[in-house]
């Protein structure tokens, strides 16, 4: 199924069809939201919830959000705990931190299961970076149970790739025994607010989608993040020992298709083909200096291929 041009969708404005709000989790941290349906005149595929990754807020992933819904899906969309418009967890209004991944995993299983009670299936879950991470570590835990799970060049290791993941956490556990824990793990830019120079190159090779991202936080300065804490990494890297242990991917049942590419520069592409590999029923499209780590933010004939292979996807998914 070809996706539209992307010209036809307004990158800087939520669509009038779609609904921001608020979701409660338990202890009552409010949780940002969006959700939207299908056209009208489209039959109701499904439900789709997409989770974004470390430092990203749903406004990033609007355009991609919206050619899912034109697909007939009911689509939502939410921020993590502690990043964008869900608060903050660090000292500062920049820093992401985390003392345990596990609290995401919990605020996505109660999302999840309130979200899913009232939306017609196939319900899918799909997420990009540390969300595709997080997305694949609920399932595996059993803390939600999609009917299929996209992943966007998921955090499954961090680079460099060729040093083993205990090295790396032994290393982030001996920084954060030197200090704070919420102290930014590495260098921002020289004035808050703006995105690093050289960014752009580990990310799209798209300048405008690029770009769209500070016209989002000029517009929006509560969605501004910069670097992760020492906590952060801690726990991120504690997290990916996890879905390494034998096993544990092995015993996913569902559908999975993974989005990566081989000139990755922020996430360990090695440790997303070992995944692939590892679960019973998934499937890869692997792009190489074509792409960088926003695949579904790329320039149109990355992106376009990337959809298509995802619209494939759905479409073979039993209808509820």
């Amino acid at each position: 199924m070809m996706s539209r041009p992307a010209s036809s969708f307004d990158r800087r404005s939520i669509p009038a069809q779609a609904r921001e709000g608020y979701w409660q989790a338990m202890d009552g941290h409010q949780i940002r939201r969006i959700d939207w349906s299908a056209p009208a005149d489209r039959p109701v595929r499904g439900s789709l919830l997409f989770m974004p990754g470390r430092g990203d807020s749903y406004e990033k992933y609007l355009e991609t959000l919206d050619h899912w819904a034109r697909q007939g899906w009911q689509v939502s969309a939410a921020d993590w705990r502690g990043q964008a418009g869900s608060g903050r967890l660090g000292a500062d209004p920049v820093t992401g931190h985390a003392d345990d991944f596990g609290l995401w995993v919990s605020d996505l299983r109660d999302f999840w299961a309130q979200w899913r009670s009232h939306r017609p299936g196939p319900h899918v879950l799909a997420g990009h970076s540390m969300g595709g991470h997080l997305t694949l570590r609920a399932v595996a835990e059993g803390a939600v149970q999609p009917d299929a799970l996209i992943l966007s060049a998921p955090m499954l290791g961090v680079l460099p790739q060729s040093v083993p993941s205990i090295v790396l956490h032994q290393a982030a556990r001996f920084m954060n025994w030197l200090g704070d824990s919420k102290r930014p793990a590495w260098k921002w830019s020289e004035k808050p607010g703006e995105l690093p120079t050289g960014r752009e190159a580990l990310l799209t090779h798209d300048d405008d989608r690029y770009r769209d991202e500070q016209w989002w936080r000029d517009k929006r300065p509560e969605l501004v993040m910069g670097p992760g804490s020492w906590g952060w990494v801690r726990s991120a890297l504690a997290s990916i020992r996890l879905l390494e242990r034998p096993g544990i991917l092995e015993a996913i049942e569902i559908p999975v298709f993974l989005l990566a590419t081989r000139a990755d520069k922020l996430v360990s592409f090695s440790a997303i083909e070992r995944a692939g590999a590892r679960l019973p029923h998934g499937e890869t499209l692997f792009f190489g200096q074509e792409a960088a780590h926003e695949i579904l933010r790329e320039i149109d004939p990355v992106r376009n291929r990337a959809l298509e292979a995802l619209d494939d996807f759905l479409d073979r998914l039993p209808t509820s």
